[in-house]
């Protein structure tokens, strides 16, 4: 297998496995039971869906799937920026998943035509959790966006701190233009054209402004992270690293 698709694999593991570790932060805080058990529930399907990446991976390369998310350091991470940064408020975490379902509802609706018929038997099986992740990130961002003067003002604090995130998402990186050219990988340009119509419409619904100036953060597709990711990956990571090789 070429290293360019070994590389986007880690890229979709990547961004499931942060952003469910992030979610899963929210277990017994969640603002009523049922959001909270909700919230839990997505964070177990993203690290489902993970694992089924980094079990690709691993009958590959002839390793241990866990090799994957728990003895790489932050620089080998793949993740976009967008899924390690805080969660803040429920509106700051709602924002965040938002604009992420946007993207990765549409990325594994592209993703079911891969000429890779792993990937596209994995894009198959969780499209339909994404489809309810979407509904129940934009419902929450409406609710918010278009309820009291305090929740209206949350919401659009969150998306003004949040859309500086959402470019890096649809800006291909060398390899996902080679997987995208090898039939492997969606095209960017024609997920980005979906995820906008949807995210737009879902602003729009919110009463929320978009802003039309905003500075774009790069880097995380290539191992350039913020200073959040390190303290994700310690939390992660600790019992690995003090108890190597061990296992249930």
């Amino acid at each position: 297998m070429q290293q360019e698709v070994k590389d986007v694999i880690l890229m979709m593991a990547d961004n499931l496995m942060v952003l469910g570790q992030r979610l899963g932060e929210w277990c017994g805080h969640g603002p009523v039971l049922e959001q909270d058990i909700a919230l839990t529930n997505i964070a177990l399907d993203l690290i489902g869906e993970a694992r089924s990446y980094y079990q690709y991976l691993a009958e590959i390369e002839g390793k241990n799937e866990d090799d994957y998310p728990m003895l790489r350091y932050e620089r080998n991470f793949k993740n976009v920026l967008l899924v390690e940064q805080p969660n803040g408020n429920w509106a700051d975490t709602m924002m965040r998943q938002c604009i992420f379902d946007c993207y990765h509802y549409y990325l594994l609706e592209g993703m079911t035509e891969s000429v890779d018929a792993r990937l596209a038997a994995i894009a198959k099986k969780s499209i339909k959790e994404a489809a309810y992740h979407l509904s129940f990130s934009s419902e929450w961002v409406i609710r918010l966006g278009d309820g009291t003067e305090e929740s209206h003002e949350k919401m659009q604090h969150a998306l003004n701190n949040m859309i500086s995130y959402l470019d890096e998402l649809f800006i291909p990186t060398a390899y996902e233009n080679y997987c995208a050219t090898h039939l492997i990988f969606p095209r960017l340009d024609v997920v980005k054209a979906k995820a906008l119509t949807k995210f737009n419409s879902t602003m729009h619904e919110a009463t929320l402004t978009i802003p039309a100036k905003y500075f774009s953060k790069t880097g995380g597709k290539t191992g350039l992270h913020t200073e959040y990711l390190g303290f994700i990956l310690a939390e992660m990571q600790y019992m690995q690293r003090a108890y190597p090789e061990q296992s249930w």
